[in-house]
């Protein structure tokens, strides 16, 4: 009979000799695998020296020039039209008021200068005497449309410098946050299309926000240049001016010709929202900032 022991398989090392045998040998702990480098780099985060660069620099707001826009209503504007194409020259206007403008020349130099020089009338043309086109209540007014001085409309400027910043996405940063944010109209703009295919155009149709709340809608679309500093109680009542809203019906119907291409559509709409009363700019200008800089207002 022989010894069964002697035919036993040889019995497996203990588990610690399996671990030293695995981690003895130096060269294998230096064998990494693609696997392994691969989740080694998804799990380690290491500092990038370019993440300081991504950090948005702060816009800077600072006033650099003040104007002034004065409001009145000329009530006998469209029953007399004796005033040829100056509105400035109305003899029973009703003053509203004075508006001062706070404008960031550092932000947006060229749209400050050129809305500068139609204050001044340095641009051949001037918003003195010209209508406020229109009021949307709770959002902002439009002035400034382009077209015939006899209609209260602006003369179209040829002496101003072209706007490279209506492409500049950095002008486009400002946000119209509250009442009294001072705009150039791109979105809103509703010059006539004669006007705009002029090689000469330049674009100096501006919108002033009126509260109570902020316009979300505009962002992004138009180039905010300002604020008012005084007189937001004269943008108030200009925001409660009564205005022209045609009825229900007329809206499906217009919706529905512009729908099918029907170009008088927007004929039509182009007196929707227009204030029943003839409010203007009566006087306009700049003051001289006796320093080079004031604080910003906006936050």
């Amino acid at each position: 009979m022989g010894c069964s022991i002697c035919h036993l398989p040889p019995s497996p090392l203990p588990p610690h000799h399996h671990h030293h045998s695995r981690t003895s040998n130096p060269l294998q702990k230096l064998i990494l695998t693609r696997r392994s480098l691969l989740f080694v780099s998804t799990t380690i985060s290491l500092p990038t020296p370019l993440s300081s660069a991504t950090t948005p620099q702060p816009l800077d707001a600072t006033i650099t020039d003040r104007v002034f826009l004065d409001f009145g209503i000329c009530s006998s504007y469209f029953q007399n039209r004796t005033l040829g194409d100056d509105l400035s020259q109305c003899t029973d206007s009703q003053p509203l008021g004075r508006l001062v403008l706070g404008l960031y020349g550092k932000l947006v130099p060229i749209t400050v200068s050129n809305f500068k020089a139609m204050c001044t009338g340095s641009s051949g043309s001037t918003y003195k005497g010209t209508l406020v086109q229109k009021i949307f209540p709770g959002q902002f007014f439009v002035a400034g449309r382009q077209g015939r001085r006899d209609k209260g409309e602006v003369k179209p400027p040829l002496e101003l410098v072209k706007n490279s910043e209506t492409v500049d996405s950095k002008a486009f940063l400002l946000e119209h946050s509250r009442a009294g944010v001072v705009s150039l109209c791109l979105s809103e703009n509703d010059d006539d299309d004669d006007i705009k295919f002029n090689p000469n155009y330049h674009n100096v149709e501006f919108l002033i926000t009126t509260g109570p709340g902020p316009c979300p809608e505009l962002d992004n679309k138009n180039i905010v240049f300002g604020a008012v500093l005084e007189g937001l109680d004269v943008v108030r009542t200009i925001a409660s001016i009564p205005t022209y809203k045609p009825a229900e019906r007329i809206r499906q119907y217009n919706d529905f010709a512009e729908f099918i291409g029907d170009g008088r559509a927007k004929n039509a709409r182009a007196i929707w929202n227009k204030p029943l009363q003839t409010v203007y700019i009566s006087d306009c200008g700049e003051f001289k900032v006796v320093k080079p800089t004031l604080p910003p207002t906006l936050p």
